[in-house]
């Protein structure tokens, strides 16, 4: 499976500056540089080496420009766990391919993770937290429904509700972005993920 990455690591690639990816290109870049730090159109235009104005001339506000970020990082994720499902019929390889994706996608995004565990969202329009809150949402909705697909594929299903196991596994994953944001990206989301999912599958196996 192909990593997707962030705009700000595709624009070299890019014959012609696209003004309005480039603004977004900039923002994930001091997303990622700037942890802690709340961004401002001031500095960003700054970054951009435009003025305000002309931010403002492709962006009608600053929380229009995380919601670009935010489309990013819904299209890339939910876009890739619908190939896994079509693809992929093994309940528990569904599960530790869905993981695996966001994971890898936090840790080749990391100023885009910000969002993602709603870091950079403090301070911010309620409607941005309330998106990535629904991204997540829709992961575990996905999780959930592959968990019960094992009923019907191979005839038992799991003894513990499967609401309850696609949280505890999101929940897995939430808890390594926070880590990796939380450590300035240094503790890496998929570090040691094949061993704890070893760990995880049997328990899987057993409930």
């Amino acid at each position: 499976m192909s990593e997707t990455k962030a705009p700000s690591e595709t624009k070299a690639a890019e014959p012609k500056i696209n003004r309005r990816e480039h603004i977004l290109q900039c923002l994930a870049q001091m997303l990622e540089t700037s942890p802690g730090q709340r961004i401002t159109t001031a500095k960003l235009a700054a970054e951009v080496g435009v003025s305000e104005a002309a931010l403002y001339r492709h962006f009608p506000s600053k929380a229009r420009m995380f919601e670009g970020l935010i489309e990013f990082i819904e299209e890339s994720i939910l876009s890739r766990i619908n190939l896994i499902l079509s693809e992929q019929k093994d309940t528990i390889q569904r599960c530790q391919l869905i993981l695996q994706l966001v994971l890898t996608f936090a840790e080749r995004n990391p100023g885009i993770t910000r969002l993602m565990n709603g870091d950079a969202l403090m301070g911010e329009n309620e409607r941005l937290r309330a998106r990535i809150n629904a991204l997540f949402e829709k992961i575990q909705t996905h999780i959930k429904q592959a968990l019960r697909e094992k009923a019907l594929r191979e005839g038992i299903g799991f003894r513990l509700d499967e609401g309850m196991l696609a949280n505890l596994l999101l929940a897995y994953a939430e808890g390594r972005i926070s880590q990796y944001v939380r450590s300035d990206f240094k503790v890496l989301p998929t570090q040691d993920f094949n061993e704890q999912w070893a760990f995880m599958r049997q328990q899987l196996l057993q409930s």
